[in-house]
């Protein structure tokens, strides 16, 4: 069996005949099963901790920052979110899910989580040290830190997550190479210490095939030397396509399967409705 548990409906609307597009998809890719994982900006439950957390000064990161956070956000409450979930289940099977950013305050996170029936959650790295780094309006940013200090910086956030215990997968582990920004330093240190920081927390790898056709870098999350680590370190898997649009739902499925098999993966993970999980195979 197929799945993806990684798309957005955000740049749409909670409308039935919009939403159609992402199962007619996943059914042209031989895709059993999806789940949307909203974006936590979607929701105005966690406006005040992207308030508290981002630069929103007069730089030209805060600038763009305050802009973005006016843009297409906060629209509907997570109340609203599963009463259209519930509405799609009249006719597909489907999982609420939601992708959380690496806020400072996980207490605040917990509250909120705590009081919706997710079916799993995905804590993703999107800013560091208040900065949206992922955000091509914005990258020039990257030319003001060494690389290496990108990377200590991104292991903190993930072991800061992992420490949460809030999370079930890590979105797209290591996408700081978006923009082809390589290392010329040993990271394994780094990949060890994400992978080690998951293993403690039972969080899988989103294999996350949106990095590749959404992005300059033109590659799967994680990247070969961390899906090495990953095995190594015996972490469970998903492969998810990152769908922003209908047409991208299970987009490159197929090839994820195979880059996972190529490291020794042999199943995957399915998730069964309230945070259960189960292992099958990688078919």
């Amino acid at each position: 069996m197929r799945f993806d548990y990684h798309m957005h409906l955000e740049y749409g609307s909670y409308d039935e005949d919009y939403a159609e597009g992402f199962f007619r998809a996943a059914a042209e890719r031989g895709v059993y099963e999806i789940g949307f994982s909203e974006h936590s900006h979607t929701f105005p439950e966690f406006e005040q901790l992207y308030y508290d957390d981002l630069i929103l000064d007069d730089s030209f990161v805060g600038s763009f920052q305050r802009k973005w956070l006016k843009s297409n956000k906060f629209k509907y409450t997570l109340d609203e979110y599963f009463a259209f979930i519930e509405k799609l289940r009249r006719k597909h099977k489907v999982l609420a899910g939601i992708e959380v950013c690496n806020f400072h305050d996980q207490e605040a996170v917990a509250k909120i989580l705590r009081a919706y029936p997710f079916d799993y959650v995905i804590g993703s790295v999107h800013f560091l040290r208040g900065w949206a780094y992922d955000t091509g309006a914005i990258k020039a940013e990257w030319d003001n830190h060494p690389l290496e200090e990108i990377y200590e910086w991104y292991t903190e956030e993930v072991e800061k997550l992992a420490a949460s215990g809030l999370y079930d997968a890590l979105g797209h582990p290591f996408n700081i190479r978006l923009y082809r920004h390589f290392p010329n330093f040993d990271v394994t240190p780094y990949l060890e210490r994400v992978a080690a920081a998951m293993k403690g927390a039972n969080m899988i790898v989103d294999l996350n095939t949106g990095t590749y056709y959404r992005y300059p870098v033109e590659e799967f999350s994680p990247y070969p030397d961390f899906m090495r680590t990953a095995k190594e370190y015996d972490l469970p898997i998903i492969t998810t396509s990152d769908a922003h649009k209908p047409e991208d739902c299970a987009r490159y499925n197929e090839e994820a399967v195979q880059y996972a098999r190529s490291f020794g993966y042999a199943e995957q993970i399915r998730f069964t409705g309230g945070r259960a999980r189960e292992s099958v195979a990688l078919a």
